[in-house]
This record gives structure tokens, sequence and C-alpha cells, in this order.
């Protein structure tokens, strides 16, 4: 009987504790929920994400490096 005692105090408490906040302060409380990839796969689509983003920040930036500057000239 004592476990079942326990188990009414403790989700009565959870309750108040619950009733007693305010709206605005649960509300902001919620998890902000993490998209499935990492959810599923960890870290690793992010590091690739980040691999492939320096990859085509690299490429850009050669490209913009090796075209020759339009001047007035005609």
């Amino acid at each position: 009987m004592a476990k079942s005692d326990e188990l009414v105090k403790y989700i009565t408490e959870r309750v108040v504790h619950y009733i007693d906040t305010p709206k605005e302060e649960r509300k902001g409380r919620t998890k902000i929920k993490e998209p499935w990839t990492m959810k599923w796969f960890g870290m690793i689509p992010f590091a690739v994400s980040l691999w492939v983003g320096k990859k085509e920040k690299a490429i850009h930036s050669q490209e913009n490096r090796e075209k020759p500057s339009s001047s007035g000239k005609g």
C-alpha cells in the first residue's frame, strides 16, 4: 500500500505544480524538436553537411578568383 500512496502523492504534486505555473511559462518550456536526421543518424549528417558546405564555398571562391575583372575598355 505504501507504494500506491507515494505514487498518488507524486502525481498530485505534479498536477498541482502544473496548474500553478502560468500558461506563458509552460509554453516557453516546450522542447524544440530535433531534426529526424539527427535523431536517426546522430552527428554524421551534420558533419557531412558542414563538409559539403565548405567544399561548395571553396569552389565558389575559386571561381570568383579565376574570372577576369571586367574593365570599361571596348
